[in-house]
């Protein structure tokens, strides 16, 4: 059975989203304080979404082409608003930040930083989803 160029890069997404997991338990890339990289202060329930966006992005990825499709529309809208919603209040809701600590003032580079990967990450995850998708599906 052929994998599809959809699937490996949801395979792609697993890979990363374990690793991501991973991050905050590597002692010389966090500080004293459990700061991931000097910008993220991740909880268990950061980890508990990222692994969890792996394991999603890993069986689409098993299952087929079209669920991994899926995995990327869907995913991409989720984890990119996340993104900008955090970016624009400083907090976002995937860990329900804005539910429980309301709009955060926080400085315009901590907003940025923070939240520029679940803008990428979810900006590229709907282009595969929506675009790319479709271009290799008259291709392959």
């Amino acid at each position: 059975m052929k994998i599809s160029t959809i699937q490996k890069l949801a395979w792609l997404y697993a890979i990363m989203f374990f690793f991501l997991g991973t991050l905050a338990h590597i002692p010389w890339i966090n500080d004293e304080h459990g700061v991931t990289l000097g910008i993220f202060s991740l909880q268990w329930y950061d980890d508990l979404l990222h692994y969890a966006s792996g394991v999603w992005a890993a069986i689409a990825a098993w299952r087929s082409p079209r669920a991994s499709e899926f995995y990327f529309k869907l995913f991409g809208i989720i984890y990119g608003l996340d993104g900008v919603l955090g970016f624009l209040t400083g907090q976002g809701y995937l860990d329900g930040g804005i539910f429980l600590q309301g709009i955060t003032p926080l400085p315009l580079s901590t907003r940025f930083f923070a939240n520029i990967p679940h803008i990428v990450i979810g900006g590229f995850a709907v282009f595969v989803g929506f675009v790319l998708s479709k271009r290799l599906a008259a291709n392959e």
